[in-house]
């Protein structure tokens, strides 16, 4: 289990000014604060003396006027701004491509910032010859690109370089979101990568009246062009050939340090038709591109800022939507979605809409597996997609293998290819032939590695164990409502207080020891999510929500504590996680305490006197790992946790007093963990926090579960499953008492539950009457034990697509 670690903690940025408080920010469902002790009480006597001053809102509850912010230490309140903020970059033919964010359809920077100034005639900047503007060719989510014909021309046939008789010329007003400093942020990134392999060429650029303008070649239609006019169809070939090309051009853009950051089809340009650039691949539109390297070489430090979106809704990679820092990966995923639009015509989370479109999509990108996404689709396309889903933050991208998956399904003569791939050959004969052209075979001998994102959800039970001093902990689970008092009462006899609440089912789970400091402790139990009446007269009595739970059914328990450490409190109850509001909470000195969730509702508790020096937020529709661990070597600890079916969340804190041992370990189990926690009592590892929830990807059923594969270890070796979700078979044989299979070793003989396999070759599989209880169902095959020894086809089906 992993061990946490000391590590030096990234500096802050400067301190910014503390908005105005919208007391209804986010479309508040509850939010109630308390301030502490003899203010409150003050506070009380002069609301009787008084009309309070404060406007009516049906959505807030003030236990008492607050006093002047509190001050938290240097650097506590310094959280860099980020609510509300929605950053997307469009380019191309915006009407036709999905995107979300603020003013996401006015893709013209002047109209965006309610710019009326008047486009000039001619264009004369940076020592250019003097262009007439003509028609427009497009806009973008910063600026808005004309036709420019040269006035005096030497050489009227000259179509491409400085002295072209065309250019393209891209306008970007002054006033516009990426000129707030001076010239536009895309000028720096074209100065970089100028030259690189399919990036347009710049030839001048400077501010002329009230827009800084750039000059640049003209090129040809879109691939979002060039499938629209062909019945929303490309040739298999042609993708390949574009997946070739365009994985040479992130290549060598990733070289120069740069992530583009809104891979699609829309920026994706072919040369001007008529020259030698016709076939010739480009990307286009560095507005949003960003470095995942710092000027020491060193990869960019992670990070994640749920309310903070980049790119495109459509194509955007899960880690974009969850506001993690951008990286290579990103890139990848986001031509992963392009190759597979262009190759199908559509992606299975179009359509979507409303204010929580980009929840609604990101939660069908995270359930849709490497294998329903390829459907039908060749098989480089599918081991593509599958090895960029699941690459790690500051992974390096094998470039040359990735090409090397579409060697076998484009024309061997590279002067036939509907698109140039001369950049991508040369990729791979710098590289060496062996490492470039990987086979299958090749793969299999490789390391096998884990993957994060198979498309089927799971719930467990998550559970958080620090190291402590040797104390005496307590756990009730499975408890009724009915219970719940006998267990609560035995405990405070024995001189032991709540310390974690969770819910599971409807069912409560209970944490009592004897290390938490509290001198008295109270609880409701609720059938409303956090009732707020009740929590404002513990305030009033000095208590402070210590733990908190939600069930199914939309009921709560609350415990709350004396002898706590907090001095003031908050909380606020929303439909979906509530980063904006935690984000201006933490500006206030106030810091997440307690989390909980009842369906898909949230409820989020944060505290002033917390104890706590920085706190960070791992969201995510699976158990984040990789996140997680990230910020245990930076020094955070897990300090609260609570799921819906969707969604985990994790709060990281770093304590301002260190304990002397900081291991933290996690664990995730179907049931309810009672053996491992007595294992690790043994080890002086304590439960500190508990909930149940969305982890991974995997089958989700009744327990048990196995899963056999080359990459993940048995968890049961048992005959009993349920459901039994294996890869790499060995053998497979299939009979009328059930299947004999064999998998890493160990022979599991007449399985007669369903089993689920994935890429199975039918030539394990002995005869034709064998194959007719084979269905496919999004590119897995589900297998029926034959119903009562018979030949008659199973009629339902446990598991869906």
């Amino acid at each position: 289990m992993p061990v946490m670690r000391s590590g030096v903690r990234r500096g802050r940025p400067s301190k910014q000014q503390r908005p105005n408080i919208d007391q209804n920010a986010d479309g508040d469902k509850a939010i109630a604060t308390r301030t502490r002790r003899r203010r409150a009480a003050n506070n009380k006597q002069q609301q009787q003396e008084q009309p309070q001053q404060q406007p009516v809102n049906e959505n807030i509850a003030v236990a008492a006027e607050p006093a002047a912010p509190v001050a938290g230490p240097k650097g506590e309140n310094n959280r860099p701004v980020g609510g509300g903020v929605a950053e997307v970059r469009i380019g191309g033919r915006m009407d036709r491509c999905d995107s979300a964010g603020k003013s996401v359809d006015k893709a013209n920077a002047g109209e965006e910032e309610g710019c009326n100034a008047p486009l000039p005639d001619r264009v004369h900047v940076g020592g250019s010859p003097v262009y007439k503007v003509e028609r427009k060719l497009g806009k973008g989510g910063f600026g808005q690109v004309y036709v420019g014909h040269r006035i005096s021309s030497v050489n009227l046939n000259e179509r491409t370089g400085p002295g072209a008789v065309e250019v393209a010329l891209k306008f970007e007003h002054r006033t516009s979101k990426g000129c707030n400093y001076g010239p536009p942020y895309e000028w720096q990134v074209y100065n970089t990568l100028g030259g690189s392999h399919g990036v347009p060429r710049v030839h001048y650029k400077g501010r002329q009246g009230d827009y800084y303008i750039m000059v640049m070649d003209m090129l040809g239609p879109s691939l979002w062009d060039v499938w629209n006019n062909n019945p929303h169809t490309m040739s298999v070939e042609m993708v390949a050939c574009i997946a070739i090309e365009a994985l040479s051009i992130l290549e060598k853009m990733h070289l120069r340090g740069y992530v583009h950051g809104d891979v699609k089809p829309e920026n994706f340009l072919l040369g001007a038709p008529g020259t030698p650039d016709e076939k010739k691949l480009f990307l286009v539109d560095l507005g949003l591109a960003t470095k995942w390297r710092d000027t020491g070489g060193m990869h960019v430090e992670y990070d994640q800022r749920p309310d903070v979106f980049r790119g495109t809704v459509r194509y955007a990679s899960v880690h974009a939507h969850l506001g993690r820092t951008g990286s290579r990966r990103d890139d990848l995923e986001s031509l992963a979605y392009t190759l597979i639009f262009l190759l199908r015509g559509r992606l299975p989370w179009q359509g979507y809409q409303g204010e929580n479109k980009g929840f609604l999509v990101c939660k069908k990108k995270m359930a849709t597996s490497p294998e329903s996404l390829c459907c039908l689709c060749p098989q480089p396309f599918k081991q593509f997609v599958d090895l960029v889903m699941n690459l790690k933050f500051d992974e390096d991208p094998d470039y040359a293998k990735y090409i090397s998956l579409f060697d076998g399904i484009v024309g061997p003569n590279p002067d036939v290819r509907p698109i140039n791939t001369n950049g991508a050959q040369k990729l791979i004969y710098q590289v060496g032939d062996k490492r470039g052209r990987l086979t299958v075979e090749d793969e299999e001998d490789e390391q096998p590695k884990k993957k994060v994102r198979m498309g089927m959800p799971a719930t467990q039970w998550i559970s958080i164990y620090n190291a402590r001093r040797p104390m005496k902990q307590r756990y009730h689970y499975n408890v009724a409502d009915a219970r719940l008092s006998q267990h609560i009462e035995k405990g405070n006899e024995d001189g032991l207080f709540i310390s974690s609440v969770a819910s599971c089912q409807n069912l409560w789970a209970l944490i009592m020891d004897a290390g938490a400091g509290f001198t008295a402790q109270v609880y409701e139990l609720s059938p409303y999510f956090l009732h707020k009446e009740w929590i404002m007269e513990q305030w009033e009595k000095n208590y402070y929500i210590s733990a908190v739970a939600g069930a199914n059914n939309g009921s709560s328990l609350v415990v709350m504590s004396k002898g706590t450490q907090y001095l003031q409190q908050s909380y606020k109850v929303s439909d979906s996680f509530p980063f904006k509001w935690i984000n201006k909470k933490w500006k206030e000195g106030f810091y997440v305490t307690s989390m909980a969730t009842a369906g898909s509702r949230w409820g989020i508790v944060m505290s002033r006197g917390a104890g706590f020096s920085d706190q960070v937020v791992e969201l995510d529709f699976l158990y984040p790992s990789d996140g997680i661990h990230r910020r245990w070597d930076h020094g955070y600890r897990i300090t609260s946790t609570a799921a819906t079916a969707d969604q985990a969340a994790f709060i990281l804190s770093i304590p301002r007093r260190r304990p002397l041992d900081e291991t933290q370990e996690t664990l995730r189990t179907s049931a309810f963990p009672s053996q491992h926690v007595k294992e690790k009592w043994a080890k002086n590892l304590y439960i500190a926090s508990v909930c149940y929830g969305r982890t991974e990807s995997a089958v989700r059923c009744c327990p048990p579960l196995a899963t056999l594969s080359g990459e993940d270890e048995c968890e049961a070796r048992s005959q009993q499953f349920d459901v039994v979700l294996l890869r790499r078979l060995s053998v497979v044989r299939m009979g009328q008492n059930g299947l004999t299979l064999m998998s890493n070793g160990t022979r599991f003989l007449n399985l007669t539950a369903e089993v689920l396999i994935s890429s199975l070759d039918f030539k394990n599989l002995n005869s034709a009457r064998d194959r007719k209880f084979a269905y496919f169902r999004n590119d897995l095959i589900v297998f029926h034990p034959y119903p009562n020894g018979s030949n008659e086809t199973p009629k339902s089906w446990i598991l869906s697509g």
